[in-house]
């Protein structure tokens, strides 16, 4: 059903334009006269939906002649360009959303897979999702939701629990030695920084919370308005990636010393999608090899504070350090007084 008739357009004169007796039962052909009838043009142009072109085409008139003769009957003719008529539109059907929502967060269904199955052409799939609130997942192929995660059970049992090392756990689990340490930097998991520590010692990090704490990216952070969100799945936590730009990338890689994972985990932006950012906005990288600056930074307050914790309030700074104290003193053996 077209969404306009005959009835609807005006004619100067009498200010209406009389019903369309060409709709009617057995009066499609056209009559038998020689001088071409308004009326049927008029029919062909708003009940038919056909353009100039095809009325010419179908009566043997020239399509300006088509156009003048409408002009004059009083038809609005559409701007040129703009297409034929379009179908009236029909309401979803009532368990669309619910359809939907089962193919593809349930069944983890691309939209041309889901288009395929309901007949529906993808892109009107793909509208249909963000009308209902369904979050649509990153293009490509590399999803941040398809991503290999080790659980953080898991991780606990084998990675903290046992002192395992995490190519120990990869081997186990038969995933890489990457995938562990990003899954447990992602879940709030400490991760043992120096080497295999079979205790949990002071030795930890948890990166997202070490990140937050960390001065310099605190106040980029603040500068640029983006959020702290707690440790978790990196698509969880940000639904919507924060925009890279190119202050932000520079003031976080360069200034706050950041690896691509730290950038990840701040902005939910997948590393590799940083990197293509960085090389697109001629932002170089480090030497490869070695700490970062933002890890350096970290262990040189950590073990700053391990070593305040350490000295007596009661003992001398320069005591500690004596050289001519004997190593039995230093390591407290019994009948020699401690300091």
């Amino acid at each position: 059903m077209l969404d306009r008739d005959l009835g609807t357009a005006g004619i100067p004169g009498d200010g209406t334009l009389p019903s369309c007796r060409y709709c009617h039962a057995g009066q499609h052909a056209a009559p038998a006269r020689d001088w071409p009838d308004p009326s049927r043009l008029a029919h062909l142009y708003l009940c038919r939906g056909l353009s100039t072109y095809a009325i010419g085409e179908i009566t043997g008139l020239d399509r300006q002649r088509v156009a003048r003769m409408l002009r004059r009957a009083g038809v609005p003719l559409r701007p040129r360009g703009a297409g034929r008529l379009r179908p009236l539109r029909r309401d979803d059907p009532p368990g669309l959303p619910r359809v939907l929502a089962e193919l593809y967060k349930a069944g983890r269904l691309s939209s041309p897979q889901i288009a395929a199955i309901t007949g529906m052409p993808e892109r009107t799939v793909r509208d249909r999702l963000r009308r209902y609130g369904i979050h649509v997942r990153t293009r490509g192929r590399w999803n941040r939701e398809d991503r290999q995660l080790v659980a953080g059970e898991v991780l606990d049992d084998l990675y903290t629990g046992l002192g395992l090392s995490a190519d120990e756990v990869g081997r186990r689990l038969g995933t890489s030695r990457s995938t562990v340490l990003r899954s447990a930097h992602a879940l709030g998991v400490p991760v043992r920084v120096g080497g295999i520590v079979p205790v949990p010692g002071s030795e930890e990090i948890k990166l997202v919370e070490a990140l937050y704490a960390d001065p310099l990216i605190a106040a980029v952070l603040d500068a640029r308005g983006i959020p702290r969100v707690p440790p978790g799945l990196v698509w969880q936590r940000f639904p919507d990636p924060v925009p890279l730009t190119t202050p932000l990338v520079k003031d976080l890689y360069w200034g706050c010393g950041a690896a691509l994972t730290h950038i990840e985990l701040l902005t939910g932006q997948p590393a590799m999608t940083v990197r293509g950012f960085m090389r697109r906005a001629g932002i170089p990288l480090r030497h490869p090899g070695g700490r970062t600056p933002f890890l350096r930074r970290w262990r040189a307050g950590l073990k700053a504070a391990q070593t305040s914790s350490r000295t007596s309030p009661h003992t001398p700074a320069d005591r500690t350090g004596d050289p001519h104290r004997s190593p039995a003193a230093r390591r407290g053996r019994p009948g020699i007084e401690q300091e």
